[in-house]
């Protein structure tokens, strides 16, 4: 904290010594009028106390910053005080959260110009359109360039917060994906060495009854059967025992499709019969529609096989490569029933999970005297299976018409300040007279004579302040010396008495030269 202050207070010094620059230095060259020693110490002041509260109240230095320029010229552009006030409003846009405060002082700044420029000022239209531009551009805009500046910081920020967050989510999702696919493989083991186990028993039972075994081979098949009974159960309990880097392997037959696996189990001894719908292939092979199929006539025919011993299986498979395919399992009343339906075990609800989650149907419950398995599987499984596409990006639009709002503001801006340049440029060419035209007039000519070589206009800001006196009971009028603009420029006086005589005529010189100047222009008299 004790090493901050002083860094803080060096940095301020710096941005208030490179404010107070222009305004000690503009007069000198030229670029405007001079003032009084006690205004610049005022000035310098007013900016050493704008710069001490930019940090903490960036709104009141900025209002400050308006108000002397405000004092020095009602228009709000001045060459001593512009800097000063085009980087306070970058300050207030960056240190400033809320919209509505600065909205309001630009607001009270643009009335409070308006009400000075119609009461003092000598050509009220073209200092208005200089004031809007000068609000516009050196303030409104500095002001949302610290906006953007603060929103990009804090995006920055968020975006490296962001980054930590979805890095950290990556990895938990990563963490969940093997877990799933541990559970995945963990599910296939126990679905596909349940059937083949399922078939050892049916083997075994049909070796038991066999009539020319002997009595202790026929002991030994019971025992086989009964072992690979248990051995289905503790596998359907024990699902979780797959080691960690384990990688996923395919646990079923490769290129087995669902009328092979019936006929595999056929030859084990289960009474399955197959029915196709006359169709030779309803989906393609290899894709996630056939693998689904196969899944479910899988756990089907172990499910009979545990659940309904002896009863005959039927295997239908219809629809094809457009529709999709349907596979139904239907097997009939056992002869006895060694266990409860299969109706809530976790492998028909893991095929209801799989086969919803690619569009499709399933259906399993007892039907007629027995019990019924139904899958649907649609043919573009694999589309439905990928994840959708993320959505467009939701800020194009708001982009859009922040974009075109800046550009709307930004050509008014231009048409306004087009409109002030071009307006002052008329103004000042047309109050000028030429030095031949001055020195060619003398004093007591009547104004109609002298208004001849007059230019049309006269000048609205003249230079009082390095006049001389007029003479007394007087009319004076200013014009300039040359079209020259944004300079100093030397400016003729006539003054015309109450006859409409010219009384007077002095020549005014530009900032930075002498009274000396009149000599250079009576050269030019006859």
């Amino acid at each position: 904290m004790e090493r901050a202050r002083p860094a803080a207070l060096g940095r301020g010094c710096l941005l208030w010594a490179a404010l107070a620059a222009p305004a000690l230095t503009a007069h000198r060259l030229g670029m405007n009028e001079p003032r009084a020693l006690w205004q610049q110490l005022a000035g310098l002041g007013v900016l050493a106390a704008a710069t001490a509260v930019s940090r903490r109240l960036p709104l009141a230095a900025f209002g400050l910053a308006a108000a002397l320029s405000l004092a020095l010229a009602p228009a709000l552009f001045s060459v001593s005080y512009g800097p000063a006030l085009g980087l306070f409003a970058l300050l207030l846009g960056l240190r400033a959260h809320r919209t509505a405060p600065a909205a309001l002082c630009f607001a009270a700044v643009g009335c409070a110009g308006t009400v000075k420029i119609a009461l003092t000022g000598p050509d009220p239209v073209p200092e208005w359109l200089v004031l809007t531009g000068t609000l516009l551009f050196g303030c409104v805009f500095p002001w949302l360039g610290g906006r953007y500046w603060r929103q990009s910081r804090e995006l920055t920020a968020a975006g490296w917060l962001r980054a930590a967050r979805l890095e950290e989510e990556q990895r938990l999702t990563e963490e969940r994906a093997r877990l799933r696919e541990r559970s995945r493989i963990a599910q296939d083991m126990h679905d596909s060495l349940g059937h083949e186990l399922s078939l050892i028993a049916l083997r075994a039972g049909a070796l038991q009854v066999a009539a020319d075994l002997p009595g202790h081979h026929r002991a030994a098949a019971s025992d086989l059967r009964a072992a690979a009974a248990d051995a289905t159960d503790r596998l359907h309990r024990i699902i979780g025992v797959l080691r960690e880097d384990d990688e996923p392997v395919p646990l079923a037959p490769a290129g087995e499709n669902v009328e092979q696996l019936v006929a595999r189990a056929a030859e084990s001894g289960l009474p399955v019969r197959w029915e196709s719908g006359g169709q030779d292939t309803a989906v393609a092979p290899g894709g996630v529609a056939e693998r689904l199929l196969h899944r479910v006539a899988r756990e089907a025919l172990t499910n009979a096989a545990r659940h309904a011993p002896g009863a005959p299986v039927v295997v239908a498979v219809t629809g094809d490569d457009v529709r999709g395919a349907t596979v139904t399992i239907t097997n009939g009343r056992p002869a006895e029933r060694s266990s409860p339906p299969p109706g809530g075990g976790s492998g028909l609800l893991g095929l209801r999970a799989a086969v919803t989650a690619v569009g499709g149907t399933f259906e399993a419950g007892p039907h007629a005297d027995g019990y019924r398995v139904r899958a649907y599987v649609p043919a573009r499984a694999d589309t439905a299976a990928r994840p959708p596409r993320p959505p467009s990006a939701p800020f194009t639009r708001a982009r859009r018409r922040v974009a075109a709002g800046l550009g709307a503001s930004a050509g008014a801006g231009v048409v306004l300040v087009g409109s002030a340049i071009g307006w002052y440029a008329y103004t000042e060419t047309r109050a000028v007279l030429e030095p031949a035209a001055y020195a060619g007039l003398r004093l007591g000519a009547p104004a109609g004579e002298v208004a001849q070589v007059l230019p049309d206009r006269d000048v609205r800001d003249p230079p009082t302040e390095r006049a001389p006196a007029p003479p007394e009971g007087t009319d004076c009028r200013y014009y300039r010396a040359s079209g020259e603009l944004f300079v100093s420029v030397d400016h003729f006086r006539l003054c015309f008495d109450d006859e409409g005589r010219l009384a007077a005529k002095d020549v005014i010189p530009r900032v930075g030269l002498s009274g000396e100047g009149r000599e250079e222009y009576e050269e030019f008299a006859p």
